[in-house]
């Protein structure tokens, strides 16, 4: 797993788009500092940018260093939560323009998956997470649904044994104010 995350994170620093299994779906990846990087992204998936991004963090350390204010109910959830559940904070900072949403918010997630939380945490910066299609399609559970389309237009990607963890199934995504609001998006 080491050389694999190795290798990964190489392929971050330079720029490039990885293929990785978190622990909901596999993921279409790259560094969400890097703006031409996330550019790619939004290229290959066939997206509108005006559509922000799910970015991964390896823990609330992390978290605390792109988000402005962590309202305290998000801190709870995250404590409290069984199941992988990416929260939407007000107050991005640190990120690449193009993953922040147009008010300002961005979607984060801390993965449970032993190769994801240990590429993030290595890597020392967050990682785009979208999933593995092209926009519009049906998200695949498993690397064996990916599209070789996509497999192919990638500059790197995980070995599939490493999904073994992963759900197949998209997290729950709730969306959070500073004065504790609590809005789900999706179930």
């Amino acid at each position: 797993m080491n050389t694999e995350i190795d290798t990964a994170i190489q392929v971050l620093k330079n720029g490039g788009i990885i293929l990785y299994p978190t622990d909901t779906v596999w993921g279409i990846g790259c560094d969400a500092t890097n703006e031409k990087a996330v550019a790619k992204v939004f290229e290959l998936k066939k997206r509108t940018d005006s559509k922000s991004l799910i970015t991964l963090v390896s823990d609330a350390d992390m978290l605390c260093k792109y988000v402005k204010e962590i309202p305290e109910i998000a801190l709870s959830l995250i404590e409290v939560n069984d199941q992988p559940m990416t929260i939407i904070y007000p107050g991005a900072i640190g990120l690449a323009a193009n993953v922040i949403a147009e008010d300002g918010s961005v979607g984060i997630r801390i993965p449970v998956n032993e190769f994801c939380s240990k590429l993030i945490y290595k890597f020392r910066r967050p990682i785009v997470s979208t999933s593995a299609n092209f926009s519009g399609e049906k998200t695949p559970a498993y690397y064996k649904d990916i599209s070789m389309d996509i497999i192919n237009a990638v500059d790197w990607v995980a070995d599939p044994h490493l999904e073994d963890i992963s759900t197949g199934r998209p997290s729950q995504i709730i969306k959070v104010s500073l004065s504790g609001e609590i809005k789900i998006i999706r179930e």
